[in-house]
């Protein structure tokens, strides 16, 4: 049986009745509370020996308690467990796991640093925590980040349940959580900015813009000292813990208070009906290289969570960042699905979005299968039916696998909308055919798959890269705060800064970056497919040209509140645009219509300044498109006039004369005229209309634009 000793220097040994059975069970892996105690259990094959800790501070330098666990008694199959009375919720633990140091045999056990526990749902971090120390050789217990003991059945979700909106009603607004409220002008309480509590404040904001869906930059427990030198980790892609919210983000500083707050706060999302979403990051952990931190799984069983190089002391790095998970082994494989389970079962989230997500379809060689068990796994997995699974379908060794990542349900980013859409706006040749495949759910790419329109997550910009505004205000990255020297970071961005780099005093530039914000943002959400913008791109939120900002917790990352009254006419047009979207009409996802279907059935053609005589040649740079949208009674004429003088468009005649086209959107117009409410649309008598330069028109006609007005609040978000 597992044997209590004593640590002599902190307590008298702590009686227990003999007739408690201590050996504990190999099920359910973790902590988990049971009738007069608690049962740990945590897998190592090549571990020789396991010492469980208990504390009674997050700072403790030695623990209150020390439970061997007896390899003999205590251990079925490759898993070591033991049974603790009295031990509760709120109790803070750690393993020292001891075995051989061989580097060379992929074998790193180090017993001397104290390790997470890999089902932890709970971490502390110390003030004084030290990624330095879980570097170097001695004991770290001081300054190592600890599991905490919770109780998931601890908490009233009050009927709480997954809102699963529909796709094609689906628009998601990617932020960060501490990003979102940090800035003092957010108007959130100084206790309460930069946490879970303070985006639950902001959510009145959320609904007024529209957004659906909120996609979080990463909120499992991430090291922030997992960055160069007097940097802090910002982004959070740098994950320790995949059960575990990020501590820091609560308001609430005690073992349980970041579980609760995070629950708090997808409790307020659902009420006002917006779901959430989460970036996960299953391809690496903050461990690093060979030369990196002993803080998990690199201690507890380093040959099976990561892939290893065929020199087994060194890494592979799939992923850019020193190490990459062996995602398809069995333990590990078993590990992501549990952590996706407590996700949607005890946390109620709605969905996922997968960091690097082809590193997913890599087996324990680094070799890509075609098909994955891990990724069918997910995709059939009846806990996880019904949630949004979106894959970041590309890795940083060069897979790229947009239009044929695995499985039936995923969707997609897709980079290439992302990257044909910013050739298009800024004038590069050969970019029109590639815009009307993008703009009608890219069918090159998804529609041989008979699959549904959203399949696509269409964005222009997202985290990683500049934001909508700097994308027309520079024309080069400026990264020189990372103290890199300018060298991380994308060099491919396809901007351009409308004709002087960076902030500009001159009103007919920034007129300019004006309208091709929106530009960027009507095409977005006009094209079939899931539509994503950015935290702040409603705003035109800077970084200073800093296209990497992962390591910068400060005003370059945050939202600026005060851009709300500064360009409230681009807030006010994502606004319109959103409320539009999210009254479209229905009926090709009730019968289930894949993109190739909707596609043929629908009444569509191109144009180009001439009815029916698009150009598509290298030297074009513009495009109309007419549409009929049957179940909204509206008919629709879009131009795309991306070259740099106006041009006067044909348009087709509308239901045999009798009716007339009526200007919706034109971004060339000043505000309040370049979007006004879709009921009151002025006419358009002319039988052509001039695009100016660099601009899109939107014209509609028919009854159905008469009906509703896009100022109320979707009825989508009230609940």
């Amino acid at each position: 049986m597992g044997v209590i000793e004593q640590n002599v220097s902190e307590r008298e040994f702590l009686a227990l009745e003999k007739s408690v059975d201590y050996s504990g069970q190999s099920h359910p892996l973790g902590a988990t509370i049971a009738a007069g105690g608690v049962n740990f259990s945590i897998f190592s094959r090549n571990a020789t020996g396991m010492d469980l800790l208990l504390f009674d501070h997050e700072d403790d330098g030695r623990p209150a308690r020390v439970i061997h666990i007896d390899p003999t008694s205590n251990r079925t199959y490759h898993y070591w467990h033991v049974f603790v009375p009295g031990v509760k919720a709120g109790q803070i633990y750690g393993f020292r796991v001891h075995g051989p140091s061989a580097p060379a045999s992929g074998l790193r056990f180090d017993a001397y640093k104290l390790l997470l526990d890999p089902y932890a749902r709970a971490v502390v971090v110390p003030k004084n925590y030290s990624r330095r120390a879980a570097e170097t050789e001695g004991d770290n217990t001081a300054t190592a980040m600890k599991s905490v003991v919770t109780d998931p059945r601890a908490y009233d979700w009050e009927g709480d349940t997954r809102l699963e909106h529909p796709s094609s009603r689906t628009v998601v607004y990617e932020m960060h959580v501490r990003g979102f409220t940090a800035h003092p002008s957010s108007g959130v309480g100084e206790g309460n900015r930069g946490t879970y509590a303070g985006v639950i404040e902001k959510i009145p904001y959320l609904q007024e813009l529209g957004i659906t869906a909120i996609e979080l930059l990463p909120v499992f427990q991430f090291d922030a000292q997992d960055c160069p030198l007097g940097h802090v980790n910002y982004w959070g892609y740098a994950p320790i813990s995949f059960f575990a919210p990020h501590q820091a983000y609560s308001s609430r500083q005690d073992p349980l208070g970041a579980v609760d707050e995070f629950r708090g706060m997808v409790k307020a999302l659902h009420r006002a009906g917006i779901e959430i979403i989460l970036d996960v990051v299953f391809n690496h952990t903050a461990e690093g290289n060979h030369q990196g931190p002993t803080l998990c799984f690199r201690g507890v069983d380093n040959s099976t969570y990561y892939i290893l190089e065929p020199d087994r002391s060194r890494y592979a790095n799939y992923s850019g960042t020193g190490n990459t998970i062996n995602a398809n082994h069995p333990i590990v494989r078993r590990m992501i699905l549990d952590s996706l389970r407590y996700w949607v079962e005890e946390m109620h989230v709605d969905g996922f979005r997968f960091d690097l997500a082809s590193i997913l379809a890599r087996d324990s060689c680094g070799h890509v299968m075609s098909n994955p068990p891990l990724l069918w796994d997910i995709e059939s997995d009846p806990v996880l039916a019904g949630t949004k699974m979106i894959a970041e379908a590309w890795d940083a060794a060069g897979l790229y696998q947009v239009g044929s990542f695995v499985g039936d349900s995923w969707k997609e980013w897709n980079g290439r909308f992302r990257d044909d859409l910013r050739d298009f706006f800024r004038g590069a040749e050969r970019s029109v055919t590639r815009i009307a495949d993008r703009f009608l759910g890219s069918s090159e790419i998804y529609a041989h798959e008979g699959r549904e329109a959203e399949q696509s997550v269409n964005f222009v910009t997202c985290h990683d890269g500049f934001t909508l505004n700097d994308l027309v205000s520079y024309n080069q990255k400026h990264n020189d705060d990372n103290g890199e020297g300018n060298r991380d970071g994308a060099d491919d961005n396809r901007s351009w800064n409308c004709g002087v780099e960076g902030p500009s005093d001159d009103p007919i530039v920034d007129r300019l970056r004006n309208r091709q914000v929106k530009n960027f943002l009507t095409f977005t959400m006009f094209s079939l497919g899931v539509p994503m913008i950015v935290m702040g791109d409603e705003v035109r939120r800077s970084q200073r040209g800093n296209n990497n900002a992962y390591c910068q917790d400060n005003e370059i990352s945050w939202l600026d509140w005060n851009l709300l009254s500064r360009h409230a006419d681009v807030h006010r047009f994502v606004r319109l645009l959103i409320a539009r979207r999210l009254r479209r009409d229905l009926s090709a996802e009730r019968r289930r219509l894949s993109l190739d279907q909707l596609l043929r059935e629908s009444k569509h053609a191109w144009h180009g300044v001439l009815l029916g005589q698009p150009d598509w040649s290298a030297n074009s740079h513009s495009v109309a498109f007419g549409a009929e949208l049957a179940g909204d009674g509206v008919r629709l004429h879009l131009i795309l006039n991306a070259y740099w003088e106006p041009l006067d468009f044909e348009l087709p005649l509308v239901s045999e004369g009798t009716d007339t086209w009526r200007r919706w959107i034109d971004t060339s117009l000043d505000p309040p005229h370049e979007i006004v409410e879709w009921r009151a649309a002025p006419r358009v008598d002319s039988r052509t209309y001039q695009a100016a330069e660099r601009s899109v028109v939107v014209l509609i006609a028919g009854s159905g634009f008469e009906n509703n007005s896009e100022l109320e609040i979707p009825e989508i978000l009230k609940h």
